[in-house]
């Protein structure tokens, strides 16, 4: 058997894995024993994963560069037929990785969280279905495939978002989830239609070598990158469609770990990695996006400077560190960009399942004002925590170090200004991180002194991934090291084959060593100097607790506006939401008075003339023939006197 054979079958069979997971536990589940489910849910998963690494050593052992595995004919469209194909390519390598790796320790993590909810083996099923459709997204060979794969996640977010759906709130949380990507996903089968009657075409390599020949900044060109973008705009949280993902906590915890870190989030950041030749080619839509990531970043790290649920407060951390990674997109730097993809699966990963650690420690609590003083209760978890939390404030040699400073380096070489305001998010970053690992591990413990008494252990099911997890926050980015080390940059070389062309079209501008030191030596300096007063002081500790506090007369306008997150969810409501909702009473209110009341209405009618006949008929023939004389006798006179 050759080598290409072996990719197909590799490739395939990691694709199938989960999809049987989930048909074995949807379908049989609730016949088998929670054990036997896990490890049918966690085990097809960790198959895909190193199936993947079985592709990735062949891949780094130069068997291929790219390759496609062409399964069958699937959609016909006029002379072109879409064909259900695997691209495998250093891209789509470096996705598997992830999606397999990091969705692993997130389902060996659930077995030990979700084990005593008597749906799970519908939540496995669910688990398993979303990591097919991502596999999907990002093996998709064409746009109908990655769009597959992209209605797929959104239908599994739907799916965990609301698994708890006898609460209401739960359930509202999933259909706005829902709704909002719908909404972006309009823009994105647009940007397809457009691609489409373009090049005559929908598989990425064609089109991408086809889009070659179109001017800089054409119309066209523009017109299906800005189509693309908003259908990025819904699923990966950026602005005007991002107050989905915060509500998206309403599911269980590994949910919210697996959609901010490994999966669905990060699918609008890959579509443009993908097709990134157009975004080359369309300078216009690379300043719109920068200018929203901005923006999104600020907005995102402000609001979860004063959230008081856990997982809020790393859900606008999502929000904010997808802002920097689309900031890296619109500067055309998209190997950076997808290094702090690969960076944040980890830490973020991280941080969602400690404070799912925390919350089960806790019997369900996640109200930080209702914590404190855990660091010796649960000293694994908090262990755990501050790795993430140093990871993600940008502390060297933490990943999230590596990959933020090198999105900062390069903002800063195009735009300094833009450099100010991404400076001023990391900070908040840091401020918002530490302020939660305060409020949650240290001061006096300001909750129910019957729950802290009670606290008990997690499980090794839920210990193990953590430790893996932390790991990687500790030593993934240095597959990127800075340029001024001059000790080459892995992951950059990794991804070269897959963005060569755009880089060719765009201009790069490099900085000089010393200025990359003194750029990196600063953040550093900030945010090590907030982590000395905020650990190893009692400086901002008054700070910190006066920030869960942020209602009353004496309230600065600001905290209320950042508190309150800009009343973004008011105003939706005010112009789109309740006009919505008044729309489809009034369309209640026709359907039910106006056509149901005239097609009722005729009924009855046509029942009460059936009454008054059947009142005439008396059953006697003296009767009937009295009603029949009179009859004549009125027609009679009718004759008579016409």
């Amino acid at each position: 058997m050759n080598s290409f054979s072996t990719i197909d079958s590799l490739t395939t069979a990691l694709v199938a894995l989960p999809l049987l997971g989930f048909l074995i536990n949807g379908l049989m589940g609730q016949r088998l024993s929670k054990s036997m489910v896990g490890a049918i849910g966690s085990g097809v998963v960790l198959g895909a994963f190193l199936l993947s690494c079985g592709l990735m050593s062949m891949y780094l052992s130069g068997a291929f560069e790219s390759h496609t595995t062409n399964l069958f004919a699937w959609l016909p469209i006029g002379d072109y037929t879409a064909k259900f194909a695997f691209l495998v390519d250093p891209l789509s390598l470096l996705m598997l990785m992830v999606v397999t790796g990091v969705g692993s320790l997130i389902h060996i993590y659930s077995i030990g969280y979700i084990h005593e909810d008597e749906g799970f083996y519908k939540f496995f099923a669910y688990l398993n279905l979303f990591i097919f459709s991502m596999l999907l997204l990002v093996l998709g060979a064409n746009f109908p495939m990655l769009f597959a794969g992209w209605e797929g996640v959104g239908l599994c977010s739907y799916l965990l978002i609301g698994f708890w759906y006898k609460n209401a709130d739960y359930t509202a949380a999933a259909q706005k989830a829902f709704v909002m990507n719908r909404i972006g996903d309009l823009g994105f089968l647009l940007g397809i239609f457009l691609v489409f009657s373009t090049f005559g075409t929908l598989d990425f390599t064609d089109v991408m070598n086809a889009a070659l020949q179109l001017g800089t900044d054409s119309p066209v060109a523009v017109g299906i990158t800005l189509l693309l973008f908003v259908g990025a705009m819904g699923k990966s949280a950026q602005l005007p469609l991002f107050t989905w993902l915060p509500d998206a906590m309403a599911g269980p915890t590994p949910v919210s770990a697996l959609i901010h870190a490994a999966t669905m989030v990060t699918a609008g950041l890959y579509m443009i990695a993908r097709c990134n030749v157009l975004y080359a080619l369309a300078p216009t839509t690379l300043h719109f996006i920068t200018l929203i990531a901005i923006a999104t970043a600020l907005l995102a790290a402000t609001i979860a400077v004063f959230q008081n649920d856990i997982k809020k407060v790393l859900a606008y951390s999502t929000v904010s560190q997808l802002g920097y990674m689309f900031a890296a997109m619109g500067m055309g730097a998209f190997a950076t960009g997808m290094f702090h993809v690969m960076t944040h699966a980890f830490f973020k990963a991280l941080l969602f399942l400690g404070a799912g650690a925390v919350i089960h420690a806790l019997h369900g609590e996640q109200n930080i004002g209702q914590m404190g003083g855990l660091k010796n209760r649960i000293p694994f978890t908090y262990k755990i925590f501050l790795v993430g939390t140093l990871a993600v404030a940008g502390l060297p040699p933490l990943s999230g170090f590596f990959s933020k400073d090198e999105i900062l380096a390069t903002v800063f070489a195009h735009n300094p200004i833009l450099w100010v305001l991404l400076l001023l998010g990391s900070l908040l970053t840091a401020f918002y991180m530490l302020r939660l690992l305060w409020l949650v591990f240290y001061g006096e413990y300001r909750g129910n002194h019957h729950v802290v008494e009670h606290l008990h252990d997690n499980p090794n099911t839920m210990n193990y991934p953590l430790v893996v997890l932390a790991v990687l926050s500790v030593v993934g980015g240095f597959v990127g090291m800075p340029a001024f080390l001059h000790l080459g940059n892995a992951f950059h070389e990794f991804l070269e084959p897959v963005f060569a062309s755009s880089n060719a079209l765009l201009p790069h501008q490099h900085l000089h060593a010393t200025t990359e030191m003194a750029l990196m030596a600063l953040t550093v300096a900030l945010v090590g100097t907030l982590i000395y007063l905020a650990l190893f002081t009692d400086r901002l500790s008054g700070i910190f607790l006066r920030s869960l506090h942020t209602e009353g007369k004496n309230t600065a306008w600001w905290k209320k506006l950042w508190s309150k997150k800009y009343y973004v969810d008011e105003i939706y409501d005010t112009l789109f939401v309740s006009p919505s909702r008044m729309v489809s009473r009034a369309l209640h209110q026709v359907d039910t008075q106006l056509v149901d009341g005239t097609v009722n209405g005729l009924g009855h009618l046509t029942a009460l003339f059936s009454q008054m006949s059947v009142a005439t008929q008396i059953g006697k023939i003296g009767g009937y023939m009295l009603l029949m004389s009179l009859g004549v006798l009125g027609l009679l006179l009718v004759f008579v006197l016409g």
